[in-house]
């Protein structure tokens, strides 16, 4: 367990070894009950087909012809994955923005103050002539004080006007995280409603798309070498062995290639060109999961002129193999009327159904669309309701979306303005800027630190959590070498440490439990800071609020110690015992947490408890000597030598009181409670 240097805990260093913290987001799971459902008017004429599937468009088709620089305006793609088929800048505004957008990026990776100034100069001429992403770029700028001094009012309006009069998304999501966070549920609901429908038209009509959550570099204290590893692209040896696989006519590993390509998973550049040659080799071998895939891509143009009609056979040919997401792609072709002779409801929804009927989520999705719009069928709120819940569950983001929006509007379900926020906010976060986080781990695995660093702060902007721990812990782990900028070229301490804890914070609010360990850690031994026991138990607090076993431990010595908080033994017992309950790994570290414990009950001020509350001027010396003479060499003999001691002291002592009451100088010492007798081994 990873704590603070506390007495009790020394001993355990010898034997324990550090668990990581849980830092990843607790699954989704939502729970509708029947006071959310609202009943809703069935507005249906006596033709339940009337609806035209103009309304379909409303789900998400609305915008899917349009590419992610479209969708994203003002995106940094250009820069990060030049195209040479991208069109030159079209105004003076546009070069500048560009321009100063490179450089800035340029100087994170180099170190460059005069770059980084001269970038942040382009910037700002830009944004004085109007250009919305310029405006967005300096309200990053002045929102966390690179090269401006930092202010939250310009970073506001700088913001606010990138997004309302120029279009720009990334503003935004500032903007909408920022209403969050002041819980501003009837702007940033808005907001996120419009981002979340952009997001949802990037999404794919047969096949759910996977996931794509941003990676987190480390796992706490160390760097996430697994998660790493796996991102590595085209340079990780699993994806050799597997590319060699393929060019032997291994058809699975040909498709699992092709897919990682369409999506751009384990760190690779999505390219549509190779995932498209893959997957017609999977074909020929006979692999029905590339058919599935063959036909998404025509019928989205994908690389290939769009091609409805190849789209559906395709798609036939991957449902005959008993691939049955392919029926969603089939259903929502007779839906739209793609491909096929006429708009078919009838047939779109027996598609769905089977689709369904097989545990696809799409499925569930598609019916729940039909139903709640009275599309080929009587409308039936209740029923799309269930539908989208079961499609939620099972991971589908455009279920989320719909949820939302039922939230959102009142309609089948109680309005909730809080849990529509938070699920739309879900959905944008799965939008096209989210390729933010694919170049800035491209960087970090690159050694370009400072690069990543850049980038995460730009995401961190938008209210991505991950961003928001990974940046953080860029800067405390790699200090000076983070290549931080402050307002007036590279970071002093002060900023640094400043503006670690602000993304530490921020992170905690959204959920990650660690982040406000570390917090705490910072102002318990006053890292950056002054130390300050009394907001350490603060930050531990709010830590343990999220069952973390690390904070509940930290809360119970401090409670045995008086240290920011009342000294109280009971609660220290309380905490401790609450720290086991959430992590049994911890058995150990607490099971000598309530030995102390037990110990400064019944023998306050004897020279057992002055000992252990010496432990921690002693505690570097001991941990260098753990490290290298215990764990290096594996010395055993030594460990039993230094646990034999320590019994032989704790004996010593019992035999010299119960002497010294037995010669009736003091009175036996009272039998230990049972509420603190130190747990079992």
């Amino acid at each position: 367990m990873r704590i603070p240097t506390h007495t009790t805990l020394i001993l355990s260093l010898l034997a324990f070894s550090l668990y990581p913290t849980s830092l990843y987001a607790r699954s989704v799971v939502l729970v509708i009950s029947q006071e959310d459902l609202k009943d809703a008017p069935d507005d249906n004429p006596a033709d339940p087909t009337h609806h035209d599937s103009a309304e379909w468009d409303e789900f998400g088709d609305s915008d899917s012809h349009k590419s992610e620089e479209e969708l994203d305006p003002g995106s940094w793609r250009p820069i990060f994955e030049p195209d040479s088929s991208s069109a030159e800048p079209a105004s003076e505004p546009d070069a500048q923005y560009y321009s100063g957008v490179s450089k800035m990026v340029r100087a994170a990776s180099s170190g460059e103050e005069g770059l980084m100034e001269e970038g942040a100069a382009e910037i700002e001429s830009a944004a004085a002539s109007g250009h919305p992403h310029a405006r967005s770029v300096l309200g990053f700028l002045y929102g966390t004080g690179q090269m401006r001094e930092k202010n939250k009012g310009k970073a506001f309006l700088y913001h606010y006007f990138a997004a309302t009069e120029g279009g720009n998304m990334q503003s935004k999501m500032s903007l909408a995280y920022t209403y969050y966070k002041q819980d501003m549920y009837e702007k940033a609901v808005k907001l996120y409603s419009e981002l979340a429908e952009v997001a949802v038209n990037s999404f794919l009509i047969s096949k759910d798309s996977p996931v794509i959550e941003p990676v987190r570099i480390h796992n706490g204290a160390e760097e996430n070498k697994e998660a790493l590893r796996k991102s590595r692209g085209e340079e990780d040896e699993d994806f050799q062995i597997l590319e060699y696989q393929a060019q032997k006519g291994n058809a699975g590993a040909m498709y699992r290639i092709g897919l990682f390509y369409y999506f751009g998973l384990r760190g690779l550049r999505r390219d549509h060109s190779k995932a498209l040659a893959w997957f017609l080799k999977a074909v020929e071998k006979g692999e029905p999961r590339a058919m599935e895939l063959l036909g998404e891509i025509y019928a989205r143009g994908a690389g290939v002129e769009r091609n409805y009609t190849k789209a559906l056979e395709w798609l036939t040919l991957a449902s005959k193999q008993h691939l049955f997401s392919a029926y969603n792609g089939m259903g929502y072709l007779y839906v739209k009327g793609y491909g096929v002779e006429k708009k078919n409801y009838t047939k779109a929804k027996e598609y769905f159904e089977k689709a369904a009927e097989n545990d696809e989520a799409g499925g569930h999705y598609n019916l729940g669309v039909m139903y709640f719009k009275g599309i080929g069928v009587k409308r039936d709120v209740k029923l799309a309701c269930q539908y989208f819940l079961y499609a939620a569950n099972a991971g589908q983001p455009k279920a989320f979306y719909q949820l939302a929006k039922m939230f959102h509007t009142g309609v089948g379900l109680k309005k909730d303005l809080t849990m529509a926020t938070a699920l739309y906010k879900l959905v944008a976060e799965r939008g096209p800027w989210s390729s933010l986080s694919r170049w800035a781990l491209e960087s970090y695995l690159k050694g370009d630190v400072g690069k990543a660093l850049f980038l995460y702060s730009r995401m961190a902007d938008l209210g991505y959590e991950v961003a928001q721990s990974n940046a953080a812990w860029i800067l405390d782990k790699y200090g000076e070498h983070s290549l931080c900028m402050g307002e007036a070229g590279f970071c002093t301490d002060a900023e640094r440490h400043q503006r670690a804890r602000f993304l530490w914070w921020q992170a905690s609010e959204q959920g990650n439990e660690h982040a406000a360990l570390l917090i705490g850690d910072a102002y318990y031994y006053g890292r950056g800071t002054e130390r300050d026991y009394e907001r350490a138990a603060d930050a531990y607090m709010h830590a343990k609020a999220q069952s973390n076993a690390q904070a509940m431990f930290n809360l119970g010595y401090m409670y045995e110690h008086g240290q920011g908080l009342p000294f109280d033994l009971h609660l220290a017992k309380r905490y401790y015992d609450q720290s086991l309950v959430a992590d049994r790994n911890g058995k150990l570290p607490v099971t000598l947490a309530l030995m102390s414990l037990w110990i400064r009950k019944n023998y306050a001020d004897s020279f057992l408890v002055h000992f252990i509350d010496s432990l921690p001027e002693a505690y570097p010396k001991v941990e260098e000597w753990v490290e290298n003479v215990l764990l290096e060499e594996g010395n055993a003999t030594i460990l039993t030598l230094f646990v034999c001691l320590i019994t032989v002291l704790y004996l010593r002592e019992r035999q010299r009181r119960q002497a010294v009451a037995a010669a009736g100088d003091i009175p036996a010492p009272h039998q230990p409670e049972d509420h603190l007798a130190p747990a079992p081994n």
